[in-house]
Parts: structure tokens; C-alpha cells; sequence
């Protein structure tokens, strides 16, 4: 095959390069000279790695000084030092605690109905069995109420003389009996109408119940030489957390002994939720619950203990009929605000009044609340409560309410109000149906007397004006239970209620606003008692608690049985 020029030209010039370098004694290069390779890519550089030899001696690991101190083998610890210890030992128990309450949190499903032996504390056993057979003794009770023109008198004089009979029975009244119902702060309580024993309800701010029966013998224990007897704690007491998780958000808001059954008894939470404790079948079961976070702040029945009337933390008052399924319930959003109480008369049942953080008590009858058609809600409302009436609460806002009052079919659904200088903690109708009592922020107690006549129409009370007011200490602050007035249940005496001192002492009033007593005993009281109720049948007998979840049992000296303790 013929060459063409190009490779001719080609091989010339490789004979005269290899001439050249032959000449020049570069022969070896010469052999190196080869065909050309195929071009390849070159790798990056391959740095090799150096192995970081360690240190001969390791660094020490950062220690706590009280660990390093334990380390060294040093016995003595400054003031800094120990506090830092108790610091973090004490935030060691709280992590175990909250552990604890999530794993029994997490095995107990929050609506279900619960037992006796469920809801005792897991920490120190406790005779249930005890507490059922106490409570299945006590004689069935049904609530009484008064009679609104009892203790109404023309003649001054007959006051006088009711309230000096009235002193003379309760002013020699002693503590005869202390123990620490419950864990935590007292917030609620309520006295049973068995005649036998002195059985008392209290609420804690973690939803535990706590029940007394202040008088009961006490147990036969080994002697213990380092606790004196006259130390131990009076009569006997069960724990129930009857509301979980064990926080601030389950706190019993309020107690109330069913007006029908006196073997059950019913308590509302921050919880959201309201529950009826059986001690005929030994359970707890829910009867009410909102899921929105709007806490339950108070409830009250009226005598037929058929209905329930239930406040909360936005402004609503709930109605609810026992009778009918849970959650078969009308909401009237009453205030703009938090209503703090709500009491129903019992003698009158369909007059309601509510007090309020809006600084306002008000009456309302509730035959026109019940009498609210479903059309004045907004078309998306009515479908709902047509289509799921049992499974929706049907809420009335606060501008229908008010358009509903204005109409002519609303008259007499506002019967009056009266304004405080500040926030309104409580109102509540006495046994008579005929007074109230307030208490408020502004430190002063009120009280109305409200005739039969201003209730036959339906027109305005004329005046909702009190007839008297007195100051007296409400500022509770932060860690102390709101300080409430509360009438003592029984119809068949004059009219009084208790507060709390600010002066670790429960007083008594009459409902003309005379001063009966005060009760206090600072060789074995030195706390605000804040929470105070009376038992409904016996005139000499009243109970308080405190922030530590201590309780007393006020009664004459004569009636001492148990042994009491700090």
C-alpha cells in the first residue's frame, strides 16, 4: 500500500530527531521513545493519613465539684456546697415523681369509671374496705331546705335575742380534732348531714379528695416512744385522686353531697370535667366533660338533685340534666369573663345568680334561659344542634342572649345585678332562698335580703342595693385559697355563715352582719384556715382547712373522742 506524503514526511522527521539524539549520547531516552499510549487521567495526590497517637496521660472529664470533692475523699462540704447537693437531689426526685405519674397517668384512661381501689394512693396502703363500710352506715339523707319567710321579724328585739342564743352555742367551740387530709392545698369542702359522725369532704389543688371522719376512734398502734399520743392525727382520713393527672390542672374546683342520695357525692375539676362518686358501688364515674380546656369553676344543684347548674373559666354557665345523656347540655355565655359561682335558690330553684370576675352579681331566671329557641342561633348552629343535638353542647353566645332579653319574649330573663369595686370570688343564696352573701377582692363582705315580692314578677328587682357591707381581708394572694363566706346548710336555725380570717381564725356572722365569734386557738393554729363549711343539722359543729392540706374540726370541748396533732 502506498504511502501518502504526510507519513512520508512523518518518518523523516523521526530519522532526523533520532539522529540527533543519538549524537547527543541521549540513546536511552531514545528507547524510551515508543508508540503513543492512550491518555489517561491523573489521580488526585493520595496524602497519606497519620495516626494521632494519644496523650501518655488522659485529661480529666468535667465533674460537678461535690462529685469531685466525694472523689478526693473530702469529708467536709462548704454551705454552697451542700445546697448544690440538696439541689440536685431534690430535682432527681422530681424527675422520678413526674416518671411515676406519666407510667400511672398512662394506665389509667381518663373517662372511664373508676374504683375504689384504683383511685387510693399507691404509696401508703390504704383500708378501703374501712372506708366503705363507714360511708354505707351513715343514714340516708335528703337536703332540706328553709322557709323564706322564717327568722323574719318585725320586732328588733327578737334578733337580738336569736343571736345571743346563737352565740351561746357556738362561741365556746374548740379545736377537738386536726389531721392532713389531703396532700396539697385545700381548695373545696363540704360537710355531710349524718348526725353520727362528723364526715367531711375536702378537695385539693391536685384532685385529690380527701375524707374524714374527724371523731372515729383511733387505730390501736404500737406504742412509739419518740411520738407522744396526744400528737397523733384525729380520727381517720382516705385519699382518693379522684381527678389526675396529680397537678394544678386537676384541682377540685367544688364538692357537693347529692341532694337526693347522701351516699353520693359529686366534685368538679380544672379538668374539665365533673364526677359522681358512689360509696353504695364503689366507683367513680363522669357525668360531664368539655374537651376545649375550659376549666369547671363551681356547680350547684337544686333540691330534686335532677338538674346541674355548672360555671367556667370563659363566662358560660352550663345546664345539665341529670337525667338525660352526659352530654346533653345548653351553654349561656353569661359573662365576658371568668363567673367564679354560681348558686342555685333553693326555694325558688329557677332564680340563679352568678359572681364574676367582671366585678358583677347577677340574677337570672332560668325558666327563660330553658325557654331559648334553637333559631336564634346562626344557620351553621342551628344544623348542628338539629343533627347532633346528643353529641354537641348547644352554646348561646352573649349577643343572642342579650337580643334574646330585650325582646318581649326574653322579659324577665335579667332580674338584677350590683358591681363591686373589684373582682367578685362568690355569692350564694342562704337555705331561705330570701339573702345573699358576697365576698370580693375589694375586701368587703355584702349582704342582700331580697323580699317574696320582687320575686312574683317579672320585672327588675327594684334595687339590688345590700342592706350591709363590712371590710374584711380577701387578699389571699398567691398561695392561698380565695376566701369565700359560706351559709351554714341548716334551715332550722338563724340565718349565719363563716369566713375565713386572715388572722388564722374562722369567723362567724349573722345574717344581719353581727359578729357571733371567732374562732381561734393559736397554740395549735398558725395557719389561714381559708376554706371553712358547717354541718346541716348540728348548730355546733364547723371544719376548715388549709394551704398544707391540714384540716380542723371545730366543736365543743365535751365532744372530744380523738387525739389530736400539728
Amino acid at each position: 500500500m502506498r504511502k501518502s506524503q504526510y507519513e512520508l514526511d512523518r518518518e523523516a522527521n523521526i530519522a532526523k530527531n533520532k539522529a540527533l539524539f543519538e549524537e547527543l549520547g541521549l540513546k536511552q531516552a531514545l528507547n524510551d521513545l515508543g508508540p503513543s499510549k492512550a491518555k489517561t487521567t491523573a489521580k488526585p495526590v493520595q496524602h497519606k493519613k497519620v495516626k494521632r497517637e494519644r496523650s501518655a496521660e488522659p485529661q480529666p472529664r468535667r465533674q460537678s465539684r461535690r462529685l469531685l470533692s466525694k472523689a478526693k475523699g473530702d469529708v467536709e462540704e462548704t454551705p454552697q456546697e451542700r445546697a448544690l447537693r440538696e439541689k440536685e437531689r431534690e430535682q432527681e426526685l422530681r424527675d422520678q415523681e413526674d416518671a411515676l405519674e406519666r407510667a400511672r397517668i398512662a394506665k389509667r384512661p381518663r373517662h372511664d369509671i373508676l374504683h375504689f381501689n384504683t383511685l387510693a394512693e399507691t404509696d401508703s396502703p390504704q383500708d378501703i374496705s374501712e372506708l366503705s363500710t363507714t360511708m354505707q352506715s351513715v343514714v340516708q339523707e335528703i337536703r332540706r331546705i328553709g322557709n323564706p319567710d322564717d327568722f323574719v321579724y318585725s320586732e328588733e328585739a327578737k334578733h337580738v335575742a336569736a343571736v345571743k342564743e346563737l352565740r351561746e352555742k357556738v362561741q365556746n367551740l374548740k379545736v377537738v380534732s386536726r389531721a392532713k387530709v389531703t396532700t396539697n392545698r385545700v381548695y373545696c369542702a363540704v360537710y355531710h348531714p349524718e348526725i353520727t359522725k362528723d364526715l367531711i369532704f375536702f378537695g385539693d389543688k391536685h384532685g385529690q379528695l380527701g375524707i374524714w371522719d374527724a371523731r372515729a376512734a383511733p387505730e390501736e398502734e404500737e406504742v412509739d416512744g419518740d411520738i407522744a399520743p396526744e400528737n397523733k392525727e384525729g380520727g381517720k382520713y382516705w385519699r382518693l385522686q379522684l381527678h389526675w393527672p396529680a397537678t394544678p390542672k386537676s384541682s377540685i374546683s367544688s364538692i357537693k353531697v347529692d341532694p337526693i342520695d347522701s351516699h353520693n357525692i359529686y366534685t368538679s375539676s380544672y379538668d374539665c370535667s365533673i364526677r359522681s362518686l358512689s360509696f353504695v358501688s364503689g366507683t367513680s364515674k363522669e357525668i360531664y366533660s368539655t374537651e376545649d380546656n375550659n376549666i369547671i369553676c363551681s356547680f350547684d344543684q337544686p333540691a330534686t338533685g335532677q338538674e346541674m347548674w355548672i360555671s367556667d373559666g370563659s363566662g358560660g354557665v352550663s345546664h345539665l340534666d341529670l337525667r338525660e345523656d352526659k352530654t346533653h347540655v345548653r351553654r349561656y355565655e353569661l359573662s365576658e369573663v371568668k363567673i367564679g359561682s354560681v348558686s342555685v335558690n333553693p326555694t325558688r330553684p329557677h332564680f340563679l345568680l352568678t359572681a364574676s370576675n367582671s366585678r358583677v352579681i347577677k340574677i337570672w331566671d332560668t325558666r327563660k334561659l330553658s325557654e331559648m329557641p334553637i333559631r336564634l342561633l346562626d344557620h351553621a348552629a342551628q344544623k348542628s344542634a338539629k343533627d347532633t343535638f346528643a353529641r354537641h353542647t348547644i352554646d348561646f353566645d352573649g349577643s343572642v342572649i342579650n337580643e334574646y332579653s330585650q325582646s318581649g319574649a326574653g322579659k324577665g330573663l335579667f332580674r338584677g345585678e350590683w358591681k363591686h369595686h373589684k373582682s367578685a370570688s362568690s355569692a350564694y343564696w342562704d337555705p331561705r332562698g330570701r339573702q345573699i352573701v358576697s365576698t370580693s377582692y375589694d375586701d368587703t363582705i355584702r349582704i342582700w335580703d331580697l323580699r317574696s315580692q320582687v320575686f312574683a314578677s317579672d320585672e327588675p328587682f327594684p334595687s339590688l342595693r345590700p342592706f350591709f357591707q363590712m371590710k374584711h381581708n380577701c387578699q389571699t394572694g398567691k398561695w392561698l385559697t380565695i376566701l369565700r363566706a359560706q351559709w351554714s346548710p341548716n334551715p332550722d336555725t338563724y340565718p349565719h355563715f363563716t369566713v375565713a380570717n386572715m388572722n388564722h381564725s374562722l369567723d362567724i356572722y349573722s345574717s344581719k352582719g353581727d359578729l357571733i365569734t371567732s374562732l381561734s386557738d393559736p397554740t395549735m393554729i398558725s395557719a389561714v384556715q381559708a376554706v371553712t363549711c358547717s354541718h346541716p343539722h348540728i348548730i355546733e359543729r364547723a371544719a376548715s382547712g388549709n394551704a398544707s392540706g391540714r384540716c380542723v374540726l371545730w366543736a365543743p370541748q365535751s365532744d372530744t373522742n380523738s387525739h389530736v396533732s400539728d
